[in-house]
């Protein structure tokens, strides 16, 4: 019999949390990028495509977004005490972009003009992709 040493659950739990964290980025930057992709199609459609499309795709972003949150709080956490001030300054800029991302994608769901919902998608996109980036260089 194997006697679990302690602390034996970590890798378990650390690998759970990474997979919900990449999951939920992978609907929250990939679903923008495949909606991108989409809308052009679903306006040729007519009738309020483009908006059915995105209102279907809100219902998985905003969990994905609440997700990346609390396990990116709980990655910072977990595995990240004592970092010196640089990474600290770089992690700072990433939860700046990450409030970013999410207000811009909040602001182009209420917008009215073409020229609201193509700015906010731009700074929701370029951000969300900024955010990812930035959170592979500080797991490194």
């Amino acid at each position: 019999m194997t006697v679990p040493l302690p602390g034996a659950l970590s890798p378990t739990l650390a690998g759970i949390r990474l997979s919900i964290h990449v999951l939920a980025a992978a609907v929250w930057v990939g679903g923008q990028i495949t909606l991108a992709g989409l809308v052009p199609t679903a306006r040729g459609l007519g009738g309020g495509a483009s908006r059915a499309l995105a209102q279907a795709f809100a219902r998985v972003q905003w969990p994905a977004y609440a997700a990346l949150v609390a396990t990116g709080i709980w990655n910072v956490s977990a595995t990240h005490a004592g970092q010196g001030t640089a990474w600290q300054v770089v992690l700072g800029v990433k939860i700046a972009v990450v409030a970013l991302t999410g207000l811009a994608a909040l602001l182009h769901s209420h917008s009215s003009s073409r020229a609201g919902l193509a700015a906010w998608r731009a700074v929701s996109s370029l951000s969300s992709v900024t955010a990812l980036v930035m959170g592979v260089f500080l797991a490194g």
